[in-house]
Parts: C-alpha cells; sequence; structure tokens
C-alpha cells in the first residue's frame, strides 16, 4: 500500500519539472495515511481539495513587486520598471515571463506547499499540472468516499472537475492548446500524449465545467454542508462559478485566434479579427444566459456592486449605499478582510502579508518623487491611448463625431469610471495637510513639462491610475499604514466579467439584439446593465444596427470596465489584435494648461487646456508568434510529442 500511494503523488509536472519520490519510501509507517482513510469522508476530502484552492496565485502580489498587465494598457517608468515583466513584453521579449521572478506566471518554488523560504510566493500558475494531478487522483479515488452523504460526494467531485477544467483554461490562455490530462499518468511510462488545438483542449474543458455545474450548489451557506462553515464560504466554488468559466472557455474557443486556428498580422484591416465561430459563441452565450439566469433569479450571494460615490475621486462611497464598486480591489478599516463585495465570483486565497508583496503593490500606482510613496521606485501608470478608451458621459466614444468631447476640456463629463479610475491633471493627491517637501505634489501637475511628468519617478503619459490602489497610499494619508488594515486583491472571475462575455458572445452570434432563451436578456442590454450601473449613456442607435461596429463597442466596453485587471493581453490576443495600430502602440498626453484655474478650489475635470495631442512612446514590433508565449525548453525536450510554439 505504501509503494502504491507513493507511486500515485509522483507524476510528471510539466511546467514544474520532475520532483524527486525517494524521500516519501523513507518515511515511517506512522506518516503515511493510506487512501482508504483520505479519501473517507467529505472532510478528509475537502481537506484535499483544499491544496488546490490555495495554489491559487495572487496576480497582482505573486512577488515582492510584480507586474500583469502586459497589452497596450499600462507602461512602466525607466529605471526600475525596466526590469519588469510588462517592459520586457514590450521589446518582444516574452521569455522574461520565466525568466523574470516579477509575475503570476513563474515561481522559483517548484513544491506549492510552504517550504518555509518564502511562503508567500510559492504560488504560480506553474503549478497547473500538479494541481490537475491531484484532482485525477481525487477523481480516481472517488469510490472510496464511503463515508458521506450523495450531496457531499457530488460536492467533491464538482470541486474536483472544476478545478480539472480551470487549470487548464488558465494555462491554454497564454500557451495555445495542450494535453488534457483527465486520467492518473503512471511516472514509470513513457509520455506520448499530443498537444491538442485550443478548441480540442477548449471543448473537454466545456464538458468538465458542464459536469461540474451540474454537481456544484448556487450558495454554500444554504447547504447541509455549507451550513458547518456558514458565513466563511466566499470562495468555494459555485455553480455559477462553473458556468461563468463555460461561457468563457467556449467564448475564447469562438474568438478569432483559436477559430481561424493561426495567429496572423492584418486581422483588423482583412476582417478576420470579427470573425468567430458562430455555434461556439451561441453555446457559450447559453451557458453565460444561465448564470446571469440564477443571478438574477435570488438564487445567489452574487450581485454588481453598488457605484454611488460622494467623492468619487476619494472613492468615498454615499451613505445610503450598502456595497462599494472600489471594495471589489480593496478593503480597508475591516481587520484586513478580502475584497470582492458581491461581484467577485472567483478568488484564491491572500498568499501575502501587511510586510511583504500586498505593502509592495500598494506603492506602485502612484509617484514617487520627494519620496511621496514608499516601496521600490516602480510605477504601473496608464497609457494615454488605452485612458482614451474612456469615453463620454452620454456613452459614445471619443472620437465620435457626436460624443461632445472637447479637447479644450478633455476631462470634462467623461464616463464616470474615468473619474473612479484615472488620476488626471489638477488631481488632489494628498488629502491632508502635508509636510513642506510634500507640498508641491498635493495637487498633480501632469501637463506637459509639469513636476511630475518624471520618466523616472513620476508619469511618462499624463496620467496615473487610482483604480485598484487607493491614492491615500503615501507618507502623508498613510491608508497604507498597518492600522487602516488596508487590503488588496484582484477576483479572478466578477460579474461584471460574465455581462461583458454575454454581450460578446451575443455579438458574435447574432449582433447586438441576439438574445439566449435561457434569459431575458440582449447582448446589449447586458452592456446596458453595466452603463446603468455607473450613470453612462447606453449604446447608441448607430451602433446596435451594424454587428462589428457593435462588437467595436463591446470591446471597448470591455476595455474600461476591466481596466487593468490583467484580462487585456488574452483579450487582444484572441481578437488578433497584438500586432495591429493601434493597439501595437503606447503614447502619452501632451498638453499645457489655459489660464490661472484654481485647483485648490474648483473641480479639476473644468480645467480648460491647450495644445491637446498624443506622442508614441513605445511601438511593439510583434510577429505572428507573439500570439503564444514560449515554453520553457526543459518542458519542450520533455518527449517528442510535446512541441515549442510556433517561432519561438
Amino acid at each position: 500500500m505504501k509503494q502504491n500511494i507513493v507511486k500515485l503523488f509522483c507524476a510528471l509536472s510539466l511546467t514544474c519539472g520532475f520532483a524527486s519520490c525517494t524521500d516519501y519510501l523513507d518515511k515511517s509507517p506512522d506518516t503515511t495515511v493510506s487512501a482508504e482513510q483520505a479519501f473517507k469522508n467529505f472532510t478528509n476530502f475537502q481537506g484535499y481539495i483544499e491544496e488546490v484552492y490555495n495554489c491559487i496565485p495572487n496576480k497582482e502580489s505573486n512577488y515582492w513587486c510584480v507586474s500583469f498587465n502586459w497589452g497596450e494598457d499600462e507602461i512602466m517608468n525607466t529605471g526600475a520598471g525596466d526590469t519588469h515583466v510588462t517592459a520586457h513584453f514590450d521589446l518582444g521579449d516574452y521569455r522574461d515571463w520565466y525568466n523574470n521572478q516579477q509575475s503570476f506566471l513563474h515561481t522559483n518554488t517548484l513544491n506549492p506547499a510552504n517550504d518555509g523560504n518564502t511562503p508567500n510566493f510559492n504560488h504560480s500558475l506553474e503549478h497547473a499540472w500538479y494541481c490537475i494531478r491531484k484532482c485525477n487522483i481525487g477523481l480516481a479515488n472517488l469510490d472510496l468516499m464511503t463515508d458521506c452523504t450523495q450531496e457531499e460526494k457530488n460536492f467533491i467531485k464538482g470541486q474536483l472537475l472544476f478545478f480539472r477544467a480551470w487549470w487548464h483554461e488558465e494555462l491554454i490562455a497564454f500557451f495555445g492548446g495542450m494535453p488534457y490530462v483527465d486520467t492518473v499518468l503512471d511516472g514509470a511510462s513513457v509520455l506520448t500524449l499530443p498537444r491538442l488545438s485550443y478548441q480540442e483542449c477548449a471543448l473537454k474543458c466545456a464538458d468538465d465545467f458542464r459536469a461540474a455545474a451540474d454537481l456544484l450548489p448556487n450558495d454554500w451557506d444554504k447547504t447541509t454542508i455549507g451550513k458547518k462553515t456558514l458565513g466563511k464560504n466566499d470562495f468555494r466554488i459555485t455553480k455559477v462559478c462553473a458556468l461563468g468559466y463555460l461561457g468563457k472557455v467556449l467564448l475564447w474557443a469562438a474568438s478569432p485566434l483559436n477559430n481561424l486556428g493561426k495567429a496572423e498580422k492584418g486581422a483588423s484591416k482583412n476582417g478576420d479579427t470579427y470573425k468567430y465561430n458562430v455555434d461556439l459563441a451561441a453555446k457559450a452565450a447559453d451557458a453565460l444566459a444561465e448564470a446571469i439566469s440564477e443571478v438574477n433569479a435570488g438564487k445567489t450571494p452574487y450581485a454588481l456592486a453598488e457605484y454611488d460615490y460622494e467623492n468619487i475621486y476619494d472613492h468615498k462611497a454615499s451613505a445610503s449605499s450598502s456595497t462599494n464598486f472600489s471594495d471589489i480591489f480593496r478593503d480597508t478599516g475591516h481587520g484586513f478582510r478580502m475584497p470582492g463585495s458581491t461581484e467577485a465570483i472567483l478568488r484564491g486565497p491572500y498568499v501575502g502579508s501587511v510586510d511583504c508583496s500586498s505593502w509592495q503593490f500598494a506603492h506602485t500606482y502612484g509617484p514617487k518623487a520627494g519620496g511621496l510613496i514608499e516601496g521600490d521606485n516602480v510605477i504601473h501608470q496608464p497609457t494615454a491611448n488605452y485612458v482614451n478608451y474612456y469615453g463620454m458621459a452620454n456613452g459614445l466614444p471619443l472620437d465620435d463625431p457626436d460624443s461632445g468631447f472637447d479637447p479644450t476640456h478633455p476631462f470634462k463629463d467623461r464616463d464616470p469610471r474615468f473619474y473612479h479610475d484615472i488620476m488626471f491633471d489638477g488631481f488632489q493627491f494628498i488629502s491632508t495637510s502635508p509636510k513642506e517637501e510634500h507640498k508641491p505634489y498635493k495637487y498633480l501637475e501632469l501637463y506637459t513639462g509639469g513636476n511630475l511628468r518624471l520618466s523616472d519617478v513620476g508619469s511618462r503619459t499624463g496620467y496615473f491610475c487610482q483604480k485598484l490602489v487607493p491614492h491615500q497610499c503615501n507618507k502623508e494619508d498613510n491608508m497604507d499604514a498597518y492600522s487602516s488594515a488596508l487590503r488588496l486583491y484582484l477576483p479572478y472571475l466578477r460579474l461584471a466579467d460574465i455581462y461583458l462575455m454575454y454581450a460578446e458572445a451575443g455579438a458574435a452570434a447574432g449582433g447586438a439584439n441576439y438574445k439566449s432563451s435561457k434569459v431575458n436578456l440582449t447582448a446589449v442590454d447586458a452592456i446596458n446593465v453595466l452603463r446603468d450601473r455607473v450613470g453612462a449613456g447606453h449604446v447608441a442607435d448607430k451602433f446596435v444596427g451594424n454587428q462589428n461596429k457593435f462588437m467595436d463597442e463591446v470591446r471597448r466596453e470591455r476595455a474600461v470596465e476591466l481596466a487593468f485587471e490583467g484580462f487585456r493581453w488574452n483579450d487582444l490576443q484572441r481578437w488578433l489584435l497584438l500586432t495591429e495600430y493601434p493597439y501595437n502602440i503606447k503614447t502619452s498626453q501632451e498638453f499645457k494648461r489655459v489660464g490661472n484655474f484654481d485647483y485648490t478650489k474648483k473641480d479639476p475635470r473644468d480645467a480648460e487646456v491647450t495644445g491637446w495631442s498624443e506622442k508614441t512612446i513605445v511601438t511593439r514590433d510583434f510577429s505572428e508568434k507573439h500570439y503564444l508565449l514560449p515554453l520553457k525548453e526543459s518542458d519542450v525536450y520533455l518527449y517528442p510529442e510535446f512541441g515549442q510554439n510556433p517561432g519561438w
């Protein structure tokens, strides 16, 4: 039995490498738990699954200071920022994902368990194969779960199926089709598993997600099992979560890159960026519609967080609101409570600590001039071309002739999310009365030649971002202090994303008025739900009647709603837009102030400027190979059937 248990757990882990099993053979019999005991009841089996939950990496806090936005959305500062993955991707150096510790894709620790070295940094996407194997072992031993109810067995099986699919789904999003491992591989056997196409792998994921959705509850708190951990079930996988990922993996499979089965340049000119697989898109829409229907019926703990602010710049919610949009990403004053509000659907564990990666993350979005913000001199800053996606309050894009955008008053009447997410010229950065050395930075000078238009410790682009990290995380306001109990975390899936994916799937399947039979909601309705939440205008009729133009609006809405949350690279990739202008450039905003506008008394959105223009800072010279990340050389040569991605 002991030898069998060891053999069960020792296997090839493609992106984790090989792990020695000899130490297990030396353990005394007293330290070995039999499979019969390990999988006997719900408590023991759930404990086995907990490690899979625990392996979900923090994409924003995976190491001391990380980067995770690799599209045209962000640019790093010169100097310290040049070392980060985002900066290397701008140069086409995709191998930096594993040569650099600064990303959630990679860790130097092969064992996801706490090895006592850097325990907070032991989790990355590289542990996918480890977790997939754990899921397969669990499924293979499900019959050993004899001391249980049928509900308990269903919950265990549902979680295992979900995670087997989820780890595959995350891998193929970055690396393309992989072997779909759905059995326990014998470590002594010769591997011959072929790499499948993305679509082939996605359909296997879909089968597992569908089965998981049929086995899992909508709300663990309302089940017999969940009552034992009442109020502590927020992170459990639910039916809606499985349906959301079922829709996602089908939509990604339907998207142009995977539908056409190849990367290409010129997709924006020849129309290939709009070539979806209609059948798969319709199936994706049905799954996402089912998820929305479950939420709308009140069967779940999920709801869109409110967007109701007394002070939008300080993210201060109105007294009448019960939830808050900002709380999806951060929480303060509640004993380090996990963020997410009612909107987060999939989150991993919080593996950072207040003196670790979270502390660094809290200090990466504002100016470092004058020692105003602590931590490494690394600054994530939004590009001007990305900020342009934030259209007008009337719902129209900036470049639409009817939008009303005025380049002499460029910050006026913008999409409400602009004021929540973006720090612009004249923004009050310090809320308190600052010390003498920090007085020049109380109101941001982000015009061309302003005191914070510095490439190393200021902004290269004319903007800073505060969507994810409050601007008060500075030495004067001290929201980053231990006493404020600040916690930061980005969910992998939130309810707004389900609406966005439904809109995209519907647009691909039939246009703006497409409606799944599983919900009373059209594709355009789904976008308007999100715009109603923030008080922005609906999608204009002129876009509704044209399928491609409506798809452009869906994509713009996705860019704004999910801005800086780590999804943009994958979106441009699957839309075949990574190589295309203007998605391959990063720009700065150039302008000068006009007159003697008093920023201390007036709203900065009303300020007048002159010389409004953009300057290209970076042009990314990408080719077809940049649509997928390269695999490690050590993985490529594991066996002949497992090859490198094209061009690498």
